[in-house]
């Protein structure tokens, strides 16, 4: 067992034989009862368990340290262990929580029960990093013994309370996270909703009492006539231990731990854990004692009946076997607090029927009020019920009243086992008005929910009711007797609303109830976090979500609430802190925010940022600090930890710091993956810094060098890799041509980027259009060539099928050379008038998701030169010529202008008009120059006018 050190080998301890006293005593004539009626009916196999049940009672009961054996979530328990306080005041109380929790128990009295326990671990140190982060909950209720216990410890002057159990790091220590997925008692089931105030918390619990072995379940629920386990252990449990004695109580849930520790399967996982826990327990409890010297009559040990019933070589306090040699702890730094916990998220975590711990509540608050019994509450304890001050009704103590089990003075052990066991329990007299009441209410909330329900419906569960409860051998019905009358009654072939009629039933019993943590027992985060947005005048304490209105310009002083929001916003779940109107992005403020705020609602997450840092911008900064020193980290992840620490932070530092870990990151990468991320973000804070600053900083300066070089030096691998697609390729083009300006001045070579495409040689079609547009754009292609390299490939017949690529590398091109949109453009109205459908259809889809996914960077530009190039009317469409399709225009100027001479020079000269009122509007005569056919005799002309002319230049070249 990992943790573990000098453990004992495991040995079978099952026929346990303790001395005379195992045949004879308190039970020697119950055990003997049992075994003649074993050895007439099952043989020497079921005689040895059924003497080894009662052998287990006898040695628990004879242990000088009393034990007092729980179940958890159980109001008979509860209830036993307020009437045991009251009778022994005990001095010292030892109860099975993990050891390193105790200092939270204090806390308890600032918050609403349910609370749950929290140890949280996000930096490990012992354990893996896969396993980050740790979290170890144990959930506290109202009607349950431990919280009787810690009630009456913290309350009362003089008492001792002490946590044996093993510590939550020994937890993950002796069952690693593998093994707890399968743990019924520490599993940490991850649920959408009901468990979502533990998350994925590995839960530990006070009382695991469910047989381990599934067809001795199966079997008790069959012949007991319930539906699941809880329903059976509160009819046969509960209620019949709910008004019996301490002997009684004690007795038989010693019986029933022995019971299910021997009934389990062979090669039981747990078997090992479950003994280990014990000496480790044990071990505390003996180290306590010799450490205080504390007589041992005055202690109380709570433990599950599970391990009351244990048989490790360590049990009780005269055994003379070497205490566990318990493994120091790994140096892991755990942090502890209270989070909220509800009904549903404990049903959830340990695997309890739905409803099941609001049922155990109602049933509490019965039970209290019918036996007359005080129970403890911490003083000033949220939301606690106010004890009332008339008499109860009923008796105080149970059948045994006044007598006590255990040593050291109390009243003999007698048999109360025996009785129980042979009597059948009684049954409880049919409380109409509690039944009618539940028939009332339930109809009530069925109609407020949509069904269509009446008094006919309220008297038919009624009797479905009585009628269910006969059945299953009982005269009251429990409330799931009432549940399966009221769906059987109301619900209809569909449900209504949103809830269905056994989540009204709950919500009747008892409810979900909440838990909430007090403001004092919040982390110094948490309370820092309500303080400063107390300025909204808004109790967000409360769990509903509340609307936040801001206005900025008019109220200054919510500013600070503001920028606190959009730092929540990037830390809290998403449906904690939601903007509803109002933005938060570089060189962007708001004039006016709205927000819905949940935050009561998402207390636990609330929490577990206390565990990181003091404040909220310290933990964001310590957040990022870790995703770019993380080993997967890359520079795209960088950039966005620099422009968050621009958003929510504003310091120069940390982002400066933040940047130079980009550029480390960006040098060291060998693929390019990120790229269309890193250009995005690169642009995106040249942008703010330009417009913010008097000059870059210095790791933007860095980062573009180091881009430039490093994306030219990867550019040629990148344009022949088939697992680099054309996006990453046009982003790389992108950074180089979109930065090269900035990168020039800053030193680099545009001999780099030459270098690097003509040393590229793509084969597919989409990169070879991505490399002949990188051409194109240095100036290696002129664009009448790329132009007749389009033209020819359409003309091509065997070309024809793999067109739509290159046109997939000429719409990528967009990104890197914008100034190529008008052929872009072009070339695709070309391939839809000439492509043929069987070629252009299956091509459609993949460009539309294209312009779709890059819609921000590509649609923009051909929209642009799709509307200049179009006509814009529907009547300019059947008179409209392609600008590519039209011919040379027919004026006189144009015709006879010099050949090679350029656009220009023709668009001048065709439009002559057009260039004298402009001359005129300058102050230049009109004069136009020679045409290419008059342009001898105009050289002549001016040789005549200029004799000397000719001579003087001849005369300079000669000499």
């Amino acid at each position: 067992m990992a943790g573990l050190s000098g453990g004992r080998p495991r040995r079978d301890l099952d026929p346990v034989v303790s001395g005379p006293t195992a045949t004879a005593g308190v039970f020697g004539e119950l055990r003997e009862q049992l075994t003649g009626a074993a050895h007439e009916f099952g043989g020497d196999a079921v005689s040895g368990i059924l003497s080894g049940l009662v052998d287990d009672v006898d040695r628990a009961l004879r242990e000088e340290l009393e034990i007092f054996p729980v179940c958890h979530h159980s109001p008979a328990s509860a209830l036993a262990m307020a009437r045991r306080l009251h009778d022994k005041r005990p001095s010292v109380i030892y109860l099975e929580l993990c050891e390193d929790l105790a200092p939270l128990l204090g806390e308890l009295r600032n918050c609403r029960l349910p609370v749950a326990l929290q140890a949280f671990a996000s930096e490990l140190d012992g354990f893996p990093a896969a396993w980050a982060p740790l979290s170890v909950v144990a959930p506290i209720t109202e009607a349950s013994a431990e919280y009787q216990a810690i009630s009456y410890a913290l309350d009362t002057p003089g008492v001792e309370l002490v946590l044996v159990d093993r510590s939550t790091d020994h937890v993950f220590q002796w069952n690693p996270r593998e093994e707890t997925a399968d743990d019924p008692e520490t599993s940490g089931n991850e649920v959408e909703e009901d468990g979502a105030l533990h998350g994925d918390s590995v839960g530990v619990e006070i009382g695991d009492l469910r047989p381990r072995f599934a067809e001795l379940e199966a079997h008790l629920l069959h012949h007991g006539k319930v539906r699941h386990w809880s329903e059976w252990w509160d009819q046969y449990v509960e209620q019949p231990l709910t008004g019996a004695g301490y002997d009684t109580y004690r007795q038989v849930m010693v019986l029933i731990g022995g019971l299910f520790r021997r009934l389990r399967p062979e090669g039981d996982v747990r078997r090992e854990l479950d003994e280990n826990r014990e000496r480790y327990m044990w071990t505390r409890m003996r180290e306590h004692l010799a450490a205080t010297g504390t007589d041992p009559s005055e202690c109380l040990y709570v433990c599950g009946a599970f391990h009351a019933a244990s048989r490790v070589e360590q049990f009780g306090l005269a055994s003379d076997a070497e205490p566990l040699d318990i493994t120091p702890r790994t140096s892991t730094r755990w942090q502890y607090g209270l989070i909220p916990s509800s009904h549903s998220a404990i049903e959830a975590q340990f695997g309890l029927a739905s409803g099941s711990v609001s049922i155990a509540a109602a049933t509490w608050a019965k039970a209290v009020k019918r036996s007359g019994v005080k129970p403890f509450r911490l003083e000033g304890q949220r939301g606690a019920a106010k004890p009332s001050k008339r008499p109860a009704k009923g008796p105080v103590e149970g059948p045994e009243k006044g007598k006590a089990a255990g040593p050291g003075g109390d009243p003999p052990v007698a048999d109360r086992l025996s009785g129980f066991l042979a009597s059948p329990p009684a049954l409880d007299d049919l409380d109409e008005a509690e039944l009618l009441g539940w028939c009332v209410d339930i109809v009530r909330l069925a109609r407020r929910n949509g069904y269509m329900a009446s008094t006919a419906d309220a008297i038919a569960v009624f009797e479905t009711s009585v009628l269910l409860a006969g059945m299953r051998g009982r005269a009251r019905p429990t409330p799931y007797d009432f549940q399966d009358a009221a769906i059987t009654c109301i619900e209809k072939d569909a449900v209504p609303g949103r809830r269905d009629v056994r989540r009204l039933c709950e919500i009747l019993l008892g409810g979900d109830r909440i838990g909430q943590v007090g403001y004092e027992s919040l982390p110094p985060l948490a309370r820092d976090v309500l303080d400063r947005l107390e300025p909204l005048g808004l109790d967000l304490e409360k769990r509903t979500i509340q609307r936040a209105l801001l206005d900025l310009n008019a109220s200054p002083e919510l500013v600070p609430c503001s920028e606190l929001l959009w730092v929540l916003r990037r830390l809290l779940p998403d449906d904690a802190v939601r903007p509803i109107m109002g933005s938060r992005e570089l060189g962007e403020r708001s004039i006016q925010e709205s927000w819905d705020l949940a935050i009561g609602r998402n207390q636990r997450a609330l929490v577990e940022l206390g565990y990181e840092g003091v404040t909220v911008e310290q933990v964001l900064e310590q957040r990022l600090r870790r995703a770019v020193h993380d080993p997967k980290a890359t520079a795209a992840v960088a950039l966005r930890a620099v422009e968050d620490a621009v958003l929510y932070l504003g310091g120069h530092r940390i982002a400066g710091e933040l940047g130079a870990r980009a550029v480390e990151l960006l040098a060291a990468e060998r693929t390019v993956d990120d790229a269309p991320e890193v250009l995005r973000r690169i642009r995106r804070l040249l942008a703010h810094y330009r417009a913010t600053e008097p000059e870059l900083p210095g790791w933007c300066q860095s980062f573009v060098t180091a881009g430039y070089a490093h994306y030219c030096t990867l550019l040629p691998t990148a344009f022949v890799d088939e697992d680099t697609g054309v996006r990453q390729v046009a982003a790389m083009l992108g950074f180089l041509f979109g930065m090269e300006s900035l990168a020039l001045s800053l030193g680099c070579d545009h001999a780099q980027l030459e270098l690097a495409v003509r040393q590229s040689h793509p084969e597919a079609p989409a990169k070879v259009a991505l490399l002949w547009a990188a051409k194109s754009q240095l100036g290696l292609m002129p664009l009448a060539e790329l132009r007749e390299r389009c033209d020819e490939l359409l003309a091509n017949p065997l070309v024809v099928p793999s067109f739509p690529h290159y046109m997939s590398g000429f719409v990528q091109a967009l990104e890197p050379a914008p100034t190529l949109a008008p052929l872009v453009v072009e070339v695709m109205s070309k391939a839809f008038g000439r492509l043929p459908d069987e070629v252009l259809l299956p091509w459609l889809p993949q460009l539309i998701t294209t312009l779709r996914k890059h819609a921000r960077e590509l649609v923009p530009v051909l929209v642009r030169e799709a509307a200049r190039t179009f006509p814009a009317t529907l009547d300019g469409v059947d008179s409209w010529v392609p600008p590519w399709e039209r011919s040379a225009p027919p004026a006189a100027h144009a015709a006879s202008a010099p050949a090679g001479s350029g656009p220009v020079p023709a668009l001048m000269a065709g439009n002559p008009a057009a260039c004298d009122a402009v001359a005129t509007l300058l102050g230049h005569p009109a004069e136009w120059a020679a045409t290419a056919s008059g342009a001898d005799e105009e050289v002549n002309a001016l040789v005549g006018r200029h004799p000397d002319g000719p001579a003087a230049v001849a005369a300079l070249l000669t000499a």
